[in-house]
């Protein structure tokens, strides 16, 4: 009986820590046009009390570590129920998202309708990802949206930070890899193991290699449509 009411708690407190995440990060974006980073609450609170601060990093880390707990749970539609009404993922009809997954900050996730996620994906949202419809992110796929600037006397991430868009029909092959600020556009394909460092303007193209470029072009007739069809326990 204990344990049902602690689980209850911690799915009542991650549900109102994400909707009120999710409104903040949203009036962030309208008044500056960029997400502000959740994890580094102590720059979104720097009139507040170090106390609070301390209380907003503790929720947050205990956010991270329950979205990946939720990842490993054997059975897919109870894990959708979790990402769209406790983490407010903004998930269409259809999504698939196998097991694995991690995700920073959920709420600001958007993806597509008929769209499939593989297995242990890391999705970091904490300056928004946008994915279309009828896009797949194949097994261990990375999409960054912050990471360190190298030339930082002190590590820091400055101008290295921006959403990711990946437009509809986009594959993510296995262990692709999308840094911040990309825009991949729509019917492309990025090759397993390949690094993208800069928006692909062209539709349709096929891109590999580190730093990732065009080496091939794809057809641009291609018209599936993913039913949501899946594996119920993974």
């Amino acid at each position: 009986m204990n344990i049902v009411i602690f689980l209850i708690f911690v799915l009542i407190f991650e549900s109102t820590y994400c909707y009120v995440m999710k409104g903040h990060d949203h009036k962030k974006r309208v008044s500056t046009n960029l997400a502000i980073e959740p994890d580094n609450l102590s720059k979104k609170m720097t009139k507040q009390s170090n106390l609070f601060q301390w209380c907003g990093r503790i929720a947050n880390d205990f956010t991270f570590l329950f979205s990946k707990i939720i990842g490993y749970i054997p059975s897919h539609f109870i894990r959708m129920l979790i990402y769209r009404y406790v983490l407010h993922i903004d998930i269409a009809p259809k999504v698939v998202i196998y097991f694995g997954l991690e995700v920073r900050s959920p709420w600001n996730l958007i993806i597509g309708e008929g769209t499939i996620i593989g297995d242990k994906a890391v999705l970091d949202a904490r300056y928004g990802i946008t994915i279309g419809k009828n896009v797949n992110l194949s097994t261990e796929v990375y999409i960054w949206t912050l990471q360190h600037n190298v030339n930082s006397h002190d590590f820091g991430t400055e101008g290295k930070r921006g959403g990711v868009t990946i437009c509809d029909r986009v594959w993510l092959s296995s262990r692709s890899t999308v840094l911040p600020g990309c825009i991949v556009s729509e019917g492309c394909v990025l090759a397993a193991s390949a690094v993208m460092t800069k928006s692909c303007d062209t539709s349709f193209s096929i891109l590999g290699g580190v730093p990732a470029k065009k080496i091939s072009s794809r057809n641009n007739d291609i018209d599936y449509i993913f039913n949501g069809a899946h594996r119920y326990f993974l």
